[in-house]
Formats: structure tokens, sequence, C-alpha cells
């Protein structure tokens, strides 16, 4: 058991699915972990997780109760409901300092704060958000198969975006969304496999009870759908790591190598933080995999010690 209470080899910030499996490998490991989580996980507006092995179709807030029953068995992983608010020290001596005034030591500290939506910028989107509108099909393509849908994205992610959806259905039109127009061979090429194209800005999304019914443009143009799936606008779920000096890519995600070091010593990232391949199972892997390198980290400098 943990001596000193405010004591830990590892503070994992963040409780979502990366948080959760790297607290659960390193309780195992014997490592004395808690895991700071303030509660508002970015996906908690969908009803389901999907493409998960043996949790498929769990809700979010399903899915952390049941890893929270499983991980009690590990008596040296605690679990605090707050914001951390502040990190501050260096490898080995971390102080990392909270929102609800508590302050803690830690060895190590692993981000795993996910990533945040930006506000919706296209009116009638946050009614629709999480209930017929989505933005990984690998998570909601499925329920969406065979549908007539919109796709809001970007010139530079139509054809990427065509070619995706195309698995899911052939009842699709792209959006475009931004000052960049498509090329002319990008237009050809969506034209040969008759996907429609609009350039001209939403003015809305027409929906009731979440379930979209159309997208209606600034021209008056309306496009009937069932479904849509678009590009959110992210940013790191906190600002913490940026301003202890982990470095950040363009669009806001942490740097890290294969390990899940970042930038900083003794600090790790892992799950969306870290990662733009935004499934619930792959953050889980990542958090997996940066828990294992966290506990070798651990050893050797206990070792080194001796």
């Amino acid at each position: 058991m943990n001596e000193d209470r405010n004591a830990f080899d590892v503070v994992i910030v963040g409780g979502g699915p990366a948080g959760l499996n790297a607290s659960l490998v390193l309780g195992r490991a014997r490592k004395q972990v808690l895991v700071i989580d303030d509660q508002k996980p970015r996906n908690w507006v969908t009803r389901d997780t999907h493409g998960f092995l043996t949790r498929d179709g769990v809700s979010p807030q399903e899915f952390r109760r049941i890893a929270k029953e499983e991980i009690a068995a590990y008596p040296s992983v605690q679990f605090a409901s707050d914001t951390v608010m502040e990190i501050t020290g260096h490898n080995s001596e971390f102080v990392v300092k909270t929102a609800e005034g508590k302050q803690y030591n830690a060895k190590k500290v692993l981000f795993a704060v996910g990533k945040r939506d930006l506000p919706l910028e296209i009116t009638g989107l946050s009614e629709v958000y999480g209930k017929s509108a989505f933005v990984c099909p690998y998570c909601d393509g499925w329920e969406l198969r065979n549908r007539e849908l919109v796709i809001i994205t970007s010139a530079n992610h139509a054809l990427h975006m065509a070619k995706l959806i195309s698995g899911w259905t052939s009842q699709f039109t792209l959006c475009i969304q931004d000052a960049n127009p498509l090329e002319a061979e990008q237009k050809q090429e969506l034209s040969r496999h008759g996907v429609k194209v609009y350039e001209t800005p939403i003015q809305s999304i027409r929906s009731e009870d979440g379930m979209v019914s159309a997208v209606e443009l600034s021209d008056g143009t309306w496009l009937p759908c069932t479904g849509i799936f678009f590009q959110p606008k992210l940013q790191t779920g906190s600002d913490l790591p940026k301003v202890i000096g982990c470095e950040l890519t363009e669009t806001g995600t942490i740097v890290v190598d294969a390990q899940g070091r970042t930038s900083v010593s003794g600090v790790f990232s892992a799950g969306d933080a870290a990662s733009e391949l935004y499934q619930a199972i792959t953050a889980a892997s990542l958090g997996a995999l940066t828990a294992v390198s966290i506990n070798n980290e651990l050893n050797v400098e206990a070792w080194e010690c001796k």
C-alpha cells in the first residue's frame, strides 16, 4: 500500500480508455497510480462505443463503469474526480496541483487527456452530433450503412472522405466548407464516380429530436439526408502539455516516440491526445503500450539507485 497518500509512481491525467488501460497495466505491475479525471469526456455525446472487441455497442458511461470495476482489483490504483491545474518539477520529482487544492508528488506523468471539440460553427450541428451526425465512419459507419448521407469536409480531404465513405454507402453528397476550391482533376474524378459536390456554405442543419432530415445551403438548396459525417476542429484536451514544454504538432497533437515519451523527460502521453486515430480501442491499446514503457523506466531507475 501507499504509505504517503500524496506520493505516486505515476499520475495519469485523464480517465478515458487510454488512461484507464494504462492504470490497469501499471496496477498489475505493482505501481502506485493516481488517475485524475474531470469527468468531461469528449465521447459522451455519442450513445455507443463501437469497434471494441467484447465491448461493441456499450455506452461510454458503461465502458468506464466496467473498467473501474475491474481496476478496483488492484488497490495501488486510485481515482480522483478533479482537474489538474499545474504541474511543476522534473523527472522523478513532479508536483501536481488540482482545482480542489490538492497536491500530489509523482515520479512520472501520463497525459491521457484526449482531444476536445472547438465550438461547432454550423447552425443545427450540435443538435445532431452523436445522434445522426458523427466524425468517424469506423465508429459509426455501420449504423449509417446504405443511407443517404451528407459529408461535410474540406477540399484537401474531399477525395479521401469520398473513397472512405463509399465502403458504407454509395448515396452520399460532399459539402466542401473551406475557402479552398476543389481542383478540376478532383471534380472530374468525383463526377466520374457519380459523387455530387457542393461548395456553397451551409446555412443550417434541419433535424427533429437529433435526427437530421436535410442540410440547407446558403443559396437555398436543400440536401435531404438521414445522416452526416463531418470533420471536427479539435484541440488537446488540456493546455498543460504545452505549458510544461511538450512538443505539439500544428494540429495540437502531442508529439511522442514509439514508447509514448514526450519531449519532456518523465512525461508521457497516450490515446487521442498523442494520436489522430480516434478510436476507443486504439486509445486503450496506446495506453497499455505506454504503461509498459513507464513501468520499464521506473524499474530501471529503481534498479540503478540500489
